[in-house]
């Protein structure tokens, strides 16, 4: 159970970095930003890990940077997607 409310925390503020590093304003909801977030982390994870530099001696910064890398390159992605379905408002 603990993992998953970390998990979710480490998406929150992976989402949050990537939505302050994009330039602009990113019209995505703040449940999408986690999403995304947690997205960058899982391919940073499995990135790292490919590379062999997932779990180093000491802080694992090639790993932390993979992850939010991969979670502003989601978060960009993710907002313009949403952006060209409508930003979830009906169009009337």
């Amino acid at each position: 159970m603990f993992q998953i409310v970390w998990i979710v925390i480490v998406g929150f503020v992976l989402g949050l970095l990537a939505r302050a590093i994009l330039p602009g304003r990113q019209a995505i909801p703040w449940w999408l930003s986690i999403l995304l977030g947690m997205g960058g982390a899982w391919l940073g994870n499995g990135v790292a890990g490919w590379l062999g530099v997932r779990h180093t001696s000491g802080v694992d910064w090639i790993r932390h940077a993979l992850q939010l890398g991969f979670a502003v390159a989601l978060v960009a992605v993710g907002a313009s997607l949403w952006a060209a379905r409508g930003g979830g408002r009906s169009r009337a």
